[in-house]
C-alpha cells in the first residue's frame, strides 16, 4: 500500500475513529478541517471539537474556516495538493472547487445504507423509523446532498435494544474499519464507484428540540423508539400539568391500555394510542434521574390522571 497524502474533514466524536484509522494505516494526513471552537457544556466554555483535539494531539495542523465558499479558502485547500480528502460528519457544504481539488476527489464516511437516510441525522432517523438495519456507506462526494456514487457499504442490525448512543459507536467503529481499504482500492483502481439507485431515497432531516416531545397519541412502539433514538440529543420530554418539563431518559414497552396520556399504574406506565410504555428513567428540572416509581412518590400524580399538560397549539421554541 502506497501512503496517500490526505486531508481529513470532520468535527464530532463520530469522525475520530476514521481519522485514527487513517493514521494507523500509514497515510500522511497533512491537514484536518473542523468546525470552529464553540461554547459548550454548562459553563459555556469555548471548546475545540473532538476532531480538532485529536488532530492536534497527533501533530496534524488544523483549520477551522466558517465557510469554504470564498476563493481564499479554496486556494488554501488546493495548495495542500492532497491525493484525497476524507469527510466524516464535517458540517460544512463542500463547493465544487473543493470537491475537485484532490486527485482522487473527496470521500465521505456516511452513517446509513444509501440512498436511505441522506442528510444530517441518519442514525436517529433509522431507529425512529423502526428500520431493521442500517450501516456505513463510503461514497465519492458530488455537489448533491449525499448523492455520490458508492465505493463500499456494510450493514449492521438494529435490535429492540439499540439506542442512538450504541448505534453511533458501532457505526463510527465500522466506518473506521472501512475507510482505509476503500481508499486503497480507489487509489489502485481496483474499486469502482457504483451510482446510487434511484429508488429508496429518504432524507434524515436535522433534529430539533421539538422532535423530542412525546406524543401519547402515537403507538406505544413509536414512543419507545423515540426515546431510544433521541437520547441524548435532542432528548425526549413531556410537559407536566404543573408546568415542569420532565425529561424521559429510558422507556420500555408495557402491558396496558387506556386514554392516551393517562397514568396506568404506580410504575409510571402511560397509555398510548396502541398499548403503553413504562417510563423507566425520568428527570425533573434540577433533579437527579430516578426510576418511574420514585418519580411518582415525589410528584402529585394519581393513577387515571393525564401525565401531561394539554399541548399548546403554539410552536415551541428550539
Amino acid at each position: 500500500m502506497t501512503p496517500l497524502r490526505l486531508v481529513f474533514m470532520g468535527t464530532p466524536d463520530f469522525a475520530v475513529p476514521s481519522l485514527a484509522a487513517l493514521i494507523e494505516a500509514g497515510h500522511q494526513v497533512v491537514c484536518a478541517y473542523s468546525q470552529p471552537p464553540r461554547p459548550a457544556g454548562r459553563g459555556q466554555q469555548v471548546q475545540k471539537s473532538p476532531v480538532h483535539r485529536f488532530a492536534e494531539e497527533h501533530g496534524i495542523p488544523v483549520r477551522t474556516p466558517k465557510s469554504l465558499r470564498n476563493a481564499e479558502a479554496q486556494a488554501e485547500f488546493a495548495d495542500l495538493k492532497a491525493d484525497a480528502a476524507v469527510v466524516a460528519a464535517y458540517g460544512l457544504i463542500l463547493p465544487q472547487p473543493i470537491l475537485d481539488a484532490p486527485r482522487l476527489g473527496c470521500v465521505n464516511v456516511h452513517g446509513s445504507l444509501l440512498p436511505r437516510w441522506r442528510g444530517a441525522a441518519p442514525i436517529q432517523r433509522s431507529i425512529l423509523a423502526g428500520d431493521a438495519e442500517t450501516g456505513i456507506t463510503i461514497m465519492q462526494m458530488d455537489i448533491g446532498l449525499d448523492t455520490g456514487a458508492m465505493l463500499s457499504k456494510e450493514a449492521v442490525a438494529i435490535s429492540p435494544a439499540t439506542t442512538a448512543s450504541s448505534l453511533h459507536d458501532e457505526l463510527a467503529a465500522l466506518g473506521a474499519r472501512m475507510i482505509a481499504p476503500a481508499l486503497e482500492g480507489l487509489a489502485a483502481g481496483t474499486l469502482t464507484a457504483v451510482p446510487q439507485p434511484e429508488e429508496g431515497v429518504t432524507y434524515a432531516a436535522k433534529l430539533t428540540r421539538e422532535d423530542g416531545r412525546l406524543d401519547w397519541t402515537q403507538p406505544a412502539d413509536y414512543v419507545e423508539r423515540q426515546v431510544r433514538a433521541l437520547t441524548p440529543w435532542p432528548g425526549c420530554w413531556f410537559d407536566a400539568a404543573n408546568g415542569e418539563r420532565i425529561k424521559v431518559l429510558a422507556a420500555e414497552p408495557a402491558a396496558g391500555k387506556g386514554t392516551p396520556g393517562t397514568l396506568l399504574d404506580e410504575r409510571l406506565t402511560v397509555a398510548c394510542a396502541d398499548g403503553a410504555v413504562r417510563l423507566v428513567k425520568v428527570q425533573r428540572p434540577g433533579k437527579a434521574p430516578v426510576d418511574g416509581a420514585a418519580f411518582l412518590r415525589g410528584f402529585a400524580l394519581a393513577v387515571g390522571q393525564p401525565v401531561s399538560a394539554p399541548v399548546s397549539t403554539e410552536a415551541v421554541a428550539d
